[in-house]
């Protein structure tokens, strides 16, 4: 395994004051979604420092950049159709936007981080043109196979420019769980401006830093995610870039989630609607403007640890067994944090086949389908996507036939029938 270092002096990549306010150093990890084909390639196996901080000036939370995005997007293990609840959610939400701004064949949406078409095929169904906009070739590969046009690029000023003059102009574009994902975020958000139409809208949707805070969600942080969001600081980037917030919806997804909508800042179409307020006076509420409101972070997130390392060792010591669900990037950012590998738990299912037969990153714990699980009858199953806890419980609800137990470690360690 190589450890590459980081350069001492980081500045903050919205408005590049120095960064001095640590929220929590989670040591040195691979990148989340970078699965090993065997165990020889562990052999040469990357680390890199993970280290999230508070920009005291914007109050943007952010881990520093130490490789590039292709080396992370480039080729994607996550495929966000295999999660029910996930497509359940961007089912309603293509239902509802189309009926709040009046969506139909004559409309274009446009979704950045598009994936394999989860959401735009709603769309598609629905007869309103779409179009995917993905950087990972072999995931926009499915969704085009899926009948979901789709072009493979990183999104910023440029790429909306150009898709602009090609005809792709956008009355909604949509950009789930991606505004965390970008290293250059006023290039980004600045794409966001060029390709709406004067009176187009966007919804991004992020899980809220709120949530995080509270309920010690310190495994949502990775190398792939650059920035972990509050509205106080989507607000400062968005205004910044021509774009103006008028409504936010509160959402479960992710642990608890936000929904931006925004417009051009020149319109006067889209006035500002009660969740906006609410949200803000939740924020204010939390003190997000001081640097007190980010203080004892870390120490929880050990304690986290803690529990997590005694009821693994406890278990071993008493003889039972323990495998993981889920080969979700937050597993592995808690399972490197905490120092869990092969002494502590056998194994990781998951139903993607895309992670089956590889080993997981840092842990190189292998990854197998559900039915392994099945077969093999542990006594304790630890669920790492910790916000698809109900899901995979009544998928895999054969699991207390045998007399197996369910676990999770976030917020706190709970052994659950």
């Amino acid at each position: 395994m190589t450890l590459l270092r980081s350069s001492s002096v980081q500045n903050c990549r919205f408005c590049k004051q120095p960064l001095s306010l640590t929220l929590v150093d989670l040591g040195v990890t691979p990148l989340a979604n970078s699965y090993l084909p065997d165990a020889t390639a562990a052999i040469t196996e990357k680390s890199y420092p993970l280290h999230a901080r508070v920009c005291s000036a914007c109050r943007l939370v952010q881990v520093e950049d130490v490789t590039t995005p292709a080396d992370i997007f480039g080729h994607y293990a996550y495929f966000s159709s295999y999660s029910a609840s996930w497509l359940k959610h961007c089912h309603a939400y293509t239902e509802t936007a189309r009926q709040r701004f009046g969506l139909g064949s004559a409309s274009k949406v446009v979704e950045v981080a598009s994936n394999d078409g989860y959401l735009l095929q709603y769309f598609v169904e629905a007869g309103v043109p779409v179009l995917g906009v993905e950087p990972a070739a072999n995931v926009a590969a499915v969704a085009v196979n899926n009948g979901v046009p789709t072009e493979v690029a990183f999104f910023g000023v440029s790429t909306a420019e150009r898709l602009v003059r090609e005809g792709h102009a956008a009355d909604l574009v949509a950009a789930n769980n991606v505004l965390a994902h970008v290293p250059d975020i006023n290039d980004f958000v600045g794409g966001f401006q060029r390709i709406l139409k004067p009176d187009g809208v966007i919804s991004v949707e992020f899980p809220h830093l709120l949530h995080m805070l509270r309920h010690v969600q310190f495994d949502t942080i990775y190398h792939e995610h650059y920035s972990y969001l509050s509205l106080l600081a989507v607000e400062r980037i968005f205004t910044a870039n021509g774009l103006t917030v008028f409504d936010v919806e509160e959402l479960t997804t992710h642990g608890g989630s936000l929904r931006v909508w925004a417009c051009r800042s020149e319109s006067r179409k889209h006035p500002p609607q009660p969740g906006l307020a609410k949200v803000r006076s939740d924020e204010a509420a939390a003190g997000f403007d001081t640097d007190a409101a980010y203080a004892g972070f870390d120490a929880r997130v050990q304690t986290v640890r803690r529990d997590l390392r005694a009821f693994l060792v406890r278990a071993k010591a008493e003889g039972k067994r323990v495998v993981a669900y889920g080969a979700a990037a937050k597993g592995n950012t808690l399972l490197n944090y905490c120092g869990i590998g092969t002494d502590l738990i056998d194994y990781i299912v998951d139903l993607n086949p895309h992670k089956q037969s590889t080993l997981a990153p840092g842990s190189h714990l292998p990854i197998h389908a559900p039915d392994t699980l099945l077969a093999d009858r542990p006594d304790y199953v630890l669920i790492l996507p910790w916000n698809l806890k109900t899901e995979i419980m009544d998928q895999m609800q054969s699991v207390r036939s045998w007399g197996g137990l369910f676990v999770v470690a976030v917020p706190a360690l709970t052994v659950m029938d």
